[in-house]
């Protein structure tokens, strides 16, 4: 259920800080945030996909630990991420 190689590397390079920026918690929002729509998606076939379910759990947690992080350190990225993202929070 992960993303493919031009897809994650399109991700990268929108929210990537620099050229070599991969591990930024911009990215790495992003990048869950992708798997997260991709896994979803999967569960409208796959309804009782348990397993994948409990990875997907661990993602949304991962990632608003993350959102949780960027508001802390610096609240006009964590607005501009949750805008471009179409988050709510």
């Amino acid at each position: 259920m992960s993303l493919d190689i031009e897809k994650k590397s399109k991700v990268i390079k929108q929210f990537a800080r620099s050229e070599t920026d991969t591990g930024s918690p911009e990215v790495q929002i992003a990048l869950l945030t992708e798997n997260i729509l991709s896994l979803q998606n999967h569960f409208e076939d796959h309804h009782k996909d348990h397993h994948s379910r409990q990875g997907l759990i661990r993602m949304v947690n991962k990632r608003r630990k993350l959102l949780d992080y960027l508001k802390k350190k610096d609240s006009s990225k964590y607005s501009a991420i949750l805008k471009e993202l179409n988050l709510r929070k």
